[in-house]
C-alpha cells in the first residue's frame, strides 16, 4: 500500500497515513530493542507533540531535539528526557532558557569544543541543576564534531566548567549515499570507540555512545554504539527511497496536490510548490519530489504554488483536478512549511496534528 490523497482533501496539504506511520515507528523501534539500543527519536523531522506520544510509548527512552525552542515545546508536552543535539553556543537569554528547562526535565546538550564547554559551564553558573553535555564526534560527515582524540581535552573542559559529561555522540550524515550506509555505520562505531575509550583515560566515564541516522540505523550493530537518534524513519521520504533505507510502500507522509493546468501532452502542474514542498534537492533522487503514481514522472520545476511535473514519454497526462501525492525529497523540511499535519486511515481523514514546533529555531 502507498500514501495516496484522502478524497475532497483541500489543496495543496501534508497528509499522514497513520497505518504506514505506525507499522514505522514499531519496526524501528523493534530494531533498536532487539539489538540492545536505546532510542531516542529525532524530533526535529516531525515537530509534532502528538507524534512524540507514538514513539514513547512505542519504547523510546527520550527525544533528541535541535534547538532550545523545540527542546521547550517538547517539555511543555510532557516530554521529561530530552538531548539537544547540537552544540549550543550560549547567549545570556539562552543561558536563563536552558536554565529553566535543566529545572523541568532531564536535559542533556551537545558541546564540541574546550571554548563551547568553557561558555556553557558559565551560562549555567548558578543554575539549581548541574547540565548533562556530550562531545560531539566527527565521524566522518565534517560538519561539527571533534577528532575523537580531542574528544579528552573537551570532556576536561566541560567538567572543569561544572558540566557532567554524560557521553560522545555523533551524526553519520556521510551515509547519505546509496554505497555508504554500511562504511558511515563501521566509521561511527570507530570513533565513537575511541572516542569514549579517550575520555576513560583521563578518569572521566562516557556511558552514552550515541550515533545513528535514518540510512544508517539499518546498518547498525550490537556492540560500541548503544543509542540511535535516527528522525526521517517516521514518515520517510523520496531520498530515503532512492537510498534504500525504505521503499515507497514505507512512506507515511505526502503532499496532497491538484492538477491545475495541463499545458502540454508531456507536462503539467500541480497547485504544491515550494512553500509545500521545500526546495531541498537530492543528489539522490531526480527533480522537486517523487509522485508514487505516475513512474518516471518528475517534478522539473518549482515556484511558489506551482509544481511543473514531465512525464514519462508515452504517458498520458492527468486530466485537470485529477489528486495525486507528491513525496518530498526532504521531509524535515516540508513538515517545518506546514501549520498541521491531516492524518489518514483507510482514505479518510481522521485527525489533524498541528506542527506545534514550526519555526522554533533558536
Amino acid at each position: 500500500m502507498t500514501i495516496r490523497p484522502p478524497a475532497g482533501v483541500s489543496t495543496p496539504a501534508l497528509v499522514v497515513d497513520a497505518d504506514i506511520l505506525e507499522r514505522n515507528i514499531a519496526r524501528m523501534a523493534d530494531r533498536a530493542r532487539t539489538l540492545g539500543f536505546a532510542l531516542r527519536p529525532h524530533a526535529k523531522t516531525h515537530k509534532s507533540p502528538r507524534l512524540a506520544e507514538y514513539q514513547i510509548r512505542a519504547g523510546a527512552t527520550g527525544l533528541s531535539v535541535a534547538t532550545i525552542g523545540e527542546a521547550e515545546i517538547f517539555a511543555d508536552a510532557g516530554v521529561e528526557d530530552l538531548f539537544i543535539a547540537y552544540p549550543l553556543w550560549v547567549d545570556e537569554g539562552k543561558a536563563r532558557r536552558l536554565r529553566s528547562l535543566a529545572e523541568r526535565v532531564a536535559l542533556s546538550v551537545g558541546v564540541d569544543s574546550v571554548e563551547g564547554a568553557a561558555q556553557l559551564g558559565r551560562a549555567m553558573s548558578g543554575a539549581a541543576r548541574p547540565l548533562w553535555v556530550l562531545i560531539e564526534i566527527d565521524s566522518g560527515h565534517h560538519r561539527t564534531g571533534v577528532a575523537p582524540d580531542r574528544a579528552a581535552a573537551v570532556a576536561r573542559a566541560a567538567t572543569d566548567a561544572g558540566l557532567l559529561v554524560r557521553g560522545v555522540f555523533t551524526f553519520p550524515g556521510h551515509g547519505y549515499g546509496p554505497e555508504a550506509r554500511e562504511s558511515a555505520a563501521r566509521d561511527e562505531e570507530r570513533t565513537l570507540g575511541e572516542a569514549a575509550r579517550a575520555i576513560e583515560g583521563i578518569g572521566l566515564t562516557a556511558p552514552v555512545i550515541s550515533g545513528g541516522s535514518t540510512p544508517t540505523a539499518g546498518a547498525a550493530r550490537a556492540g560500541v554504539v548503544n543509542e540511535l537518534r535516527p528522525g526521517v524513519y517516521v514518515f520517510n521520504d523520496a531520498t530515503q527511497v532512492a537510498l534504500g533505507s525504505c521503499t515507497v510502500q514505507d512512506v507515511a507522509l505526502a503532499a496532497a496536490a491538484t492538477v491545475v493546468s495541463v499545458p502540454a501532452p508531456d507536462r503539467f502542474v500541480l497547485d504544491a510548490g515550494s512553500k509545500i514542498l521545500s526546495t531541498d534537492t537530492s543528489p539522490h533522487a531526480p527533480g522537486h519530489g517523487l509522485l508514487p503514481e505516475l513512474p518516471g514522472a518528475v517534478v522539473t520545476s518549482l515556484s511558489e504554488h506551482h509544481a511543473v511535473v514531465t512525464l514519462a514519454p508515452g504517458t498520458p497526462p492527468p486530466r485537470p483536478g485529477t489528486l495525486l501525492a507528491v513525496v518530498p525529497n526532504h521531509v524535515c523540511t516540508a513538515v517545518n512549511l506546514a501549520d498541521e499535519l491531516l492524518v489518514t486511515r483507510g482514505g479518510a481523514v481522521v485527525d489533524r496534528w498541528p506542527v506545534t514546533a514550526r519555526g522554533a529555531n533558536s
